[in-house]
């Protein structure tokens, strides 16, 4: 798109799978700038957080975003022989800021999850070396509890999300028909999990509730006026969740964002929210 930078792509190799890495140029005129590494949303490629990354490198930033496994570049494509869910995809966070660990060293470092993305990094700071980090940011991020819903809403919720966890224990994987993209149904299983009880799954043996209650990474939650997957509710549960980390909320609105948002249309809209992300950055204590 015109304006907006380009990347290098780059892969890195993780317990058999191939992560794909967009690295952006950094912002000029500002050496060491904080970086900021963007998990997207279930089914989304990464090159959709362009006009984001745009935003992010006009405000002083840099920034590296991540093909979740089985998504965009990165591999394996779904299919019935994948096995990963959760607990893989939270193990993928600390191998990529491993590999990135060059670029990354004495700058301050933003992890930004968006949705499913935003689920990945909690669980990632929750269960992994939280200190890889210095800052969490939630971008229209939700437990999708169904009773987090408002009105009505919920009952349909449930019967949903969970008929989308029996199609894909049924054929093996999510083909993605409507929803999602085609993803691993281990990956599923756990996010209908969540829709069912509110709560994460056990991953790898750990109580994941209880190690988020151990989470002290400062966090920047925003959710998004109209967002018909994530409503504000459901965020607000996710953040009831990190009993240890001081929370920053925020509710990201149509005036402020000067366009019409939604779960994916933010990104097209992000120029005030990354201005916030910065600052957010600005006040985390420097390496």
């Amino acid at each position: 798109m015109s304006g907006e930078p380009e990347y290098t792509q780059e892969f890195i190799d993780v317990d058999g799978a191939r992560i794909g890495v967009q690295s952006y140029p950094d912002p000029d005129g500002v050496p060491d700038a904080p970086v900021v590494v963007i998990w997207p949303a279930m089914g989304v490629r990464a090159r959709y957080y362009r006009p984001f990354a745009a935003a992010l490198r006009d405000a002083g930033l840099a920034v590296i975003v991540a093909d979740l496994r089985g998504t965009g570049e990165s591999t394996p494509l779904p299919n019935r022989t994948c096995r990963y869910g959760y607990a893989e995809l939270a193990a993928d966070v600390g191998a990529v800021l491993d590999a990135l660990k060059p670029r990354l060293d004495g700058r301050t470092r933003v992890l930004l999850g968006h949705s499913l993305g935003g689920q990945v990094g909690v669980l990632h700071q929750a269960l992994h070396d939280p200190d890889r980090v210095d800052g969490l940011a939630l971008v229209a991020v939700g437990v999708p509890w169904w009773r987090g819903y408002p009105g009505l809403r919920g009952w349909g919720v449930l019967p949903y999300t969970q008929g989308i966890a029996a199609t894909a224990r049924l054929l093996g994987v999510w083909p993605g028909w409507g929803f999602g993209g085609r993803q691993a149904r281990g990956v599923i299983r756990d996010w209908a999990y969540t829709a069912r009880t509110g709560r994460f799954p056990t991953l790898d043996g750990v109580d994941a509730e209880a190690a988020l209650r151990s989470v002290r990474t400062p966090v920047l939650a925003v959710s998004m006026d109209d967002d018909q997957y994530t409503p504000h509710a459901t965020l607000d549960h996710l953040c009831g969740k990190l009993t240890a980390a001081p929370v920053t909320r925020h509710r990201y609105a149509v005036a402020e964002a000067g366009a019409p948002l939604d779960h994916f249309t933010w990104v097209r809209a992000a120029a005030p929210l990354a201005v916030r992300v910065a600052g957010f950055a600005a006040g985390l204590p420097r390496r």
